[in-house]
């Protein structure tokens, strides 16, 4: 599912995403660790580079398996929310976690920032919406959560863009 932080990284700018690696930090979590919680604002934004979550709701109901590429928190980071599942770790997972505070501190001084980043989480969840309407029958039949999800035209002219500036955000953290 690497195409969606790819469907992010296009949207943004080589300075949006060097300031979001300067000021974002490795975090690890452990098989069975849960990384954010019903009802509990998350204060960081994720970005899962290793490894596996489970979504559920507080019933125990599962939601998605998410992967490599996803983006986690970043509902709370447009609407302050406390989310309505749960993401638990399936395995040891590492992602790049960036606090809200900082990014709503750099939108608030940084207008273009903001629009390329809320451009970027618009595209994500439209993607993210797509794909669960699609789960949920509303789509084709025989689409599954792993099938691929068409990228605009704009997306895949920034596709090279983005695989590069994903390549870099792993380097500096590893």
């Amino acid at each position: 599912m690497v195409r969606k932080v790819l469907s992010i990284l296009g949207q943004l700018s080589d300075t949006d995403v060097e300031w979001i690696v300067q000021h974002g930090h490795q975090f690890h979590c452990a098989a069975g660790q849960i990384l954010i919680r019903a009802g509990q604002r998350p204060s960081m934004l994720y970005f899962l580079l290793e490894g596996a979550v489970l979504v559920t709701l507080p019933t125990g109901a599962e939601l998605a398996r998410l992967g490599v590429g996803e983006i986690l928190g970043e509902m709370s980071l447009v609407d302050k929310q406390a989310p309505t599942a749960n993401v638990t770790a399936t395995q040891p997972t590492i992602f790049l976690a960036v606090e809200q505070d900082k990014l709503h501190a750099k939108m608030e001084q940084d207008a273009l920032f903001a629009a390329h980043m809320y451009r970027a989480i618009a595209c994500f969840l439209s993607m993210r919406m797509r794909s669960t309407i699609s789960n949920l029958g509303f789509g084709k039949a025989e689409q599954t959560l792993d099938d691929e999800i068409e990228l605009d035209e704009e997306i895949l002219d920034k596709l090279h863009l983005a695989g590069a500036r994903f390549e870099r955000m792993l380097a500096v953290l590893r």
